[in-house]
């Protein structure tokens, strides 16, 4: 296979899959301004969404303050915005068309029509009417747009590079999502440290400037599980109420759940087994390499060492490894 080839298929499906990220993280915050709270925390929740995806300064360049709506138009609707859903859905289209011959029909299809829909939604800003139901319709079409390529793409080299894009997007974005909660926050040791020693009697709420009430948490928690498909599988694993730390160790740590990062390294690794050379070892080793430290991690020293600071590592080496796969696979050889 051509390295073009390679490179549209992994950039198509990453950003079908980032654009799917950035709708649930937006519904966490949506979802979690409904709740009671001072000025102070809605405004650091928006500021913290925009630092953990990278995009403050470039969001600062043309706004002048933040606010819900704002921050939504420029994560929803804005092109400049690179990672915006309408930039990433538009790049997937374009990506798609560069390499039609190389999908079936139905993969096409569904990538061109996501487009065409997204734009009369855009011109009626549906997303400000109804964010919780836009913000569905983008997943749904993710989900459309991953089954198709399952269901009908011969599962070849081109399949591999599709299915690799979308756990390391994966893998990238469900930590950013888990990590909003910590780096928004004003003192991530003090939280890390009350989730691992549960310091704080059930039922206390924090004055100003203190780490949220459990109620708080529970809102906030469940939203998170809900943004990831996770709720029910929440309930079905741990039988109990929700707490944080089995939040944080079904996410991180569960090679059943979906959507977790162990599950996204293992689809990671298996994809890039199937496309590995004896030039591609020193990739290959990476990647075994994270997915083993998350297959015999234990939550309880991951959150006693500071979760931030841990998800905030893995979002590098992530990234690595992402640059890693550029370089041997989707630029031409020298």
């Amino acid at each position: 296979m051509l390295s073009r080839t390679a490179d549209h298929l992994f950039w198509m499906s990453r950003y079908t899959e980032r654009a799917e990220n950035t709708a649930r993280m937006l519904d966490v915050n949506v979802e979690m301004a409904l709740l009671p709270q001072s000025a102070q925390a809605a405004d650091s929740a928006w500021r913290g969404l925009l630092t953990i995806s990278e995009l403050d300064a470039l969001y600062q360049q043309s706004h002048a303050g933040v606010s819900a709506r704002e921050v939504t138009a420029f994560m929803v609707a804005d092109e400049r915005n690179p990672s915006s859903i309408a930039s990433c859905l538009r790049a997937a289209r374009d990506n798609a068309r560069a390499v039609r011959g190389a999908l079936t029909t139905e993969v096409w299809e569904t990538q061109n029509q996501t487009w065409l829909e997204l734009q009369e939604m855009l011109k009626t800003k549906a997303y400000e009417a109804d964010p919780g139901q836009f913000f569905e319709w983008v997943k749904f079409r993710s989900h459309l747009s991953r089954g198709v390529a399952i269901g009908t793409m011969l599962q070849d080299e081109a399949y591999n590079f599709v299915r690799m894009g979308t756990f390391l997007e994966r893998a990238d974005n469900t930590a950013r999502l888990i990590d909003v909660k910590f780096h928004s926050d004003t003192d991530h040791a003090s939280m890390t440290s009350h989730y691992a020693r549960q310091a704080i009697r059930p039922g206390r709420a924090g004055k100003a400037g203190e780490l949220p009430s459990t109620a708080t948490d529970y809102y906030y928690w469940s939203a998170i599980l809900r943004s990831v498909s996770g709720f029910e599988i929440y309930r079905k694993v741990y039988r109990d109420v929700i707490k944080p730390e089995r939040v944080a160790e079904l996410l991180l740590l569960r090679p059943d759940m979906p959507r977790s990062l162990h599950a996204s390294l293992n689809g990671i690794c298996v994809n890039l087994q199937a496309v590995a050379t004896d030039a591609t070892s020193e990739t290959m080793r990476h990647a075994g390499k994270l997915r083993a430290e998350l297959a015999y991690a234990d939550i309880g020293e991951l959150m006693a060492m500071g979760l931030h600071a841990y998800l905030t590592n893995f979002l590098d080496r992530i990234n690595d490894l992402g640059s890693r796969i550029s370089r041997d696979f989707l630029l031409p050889a020298a």
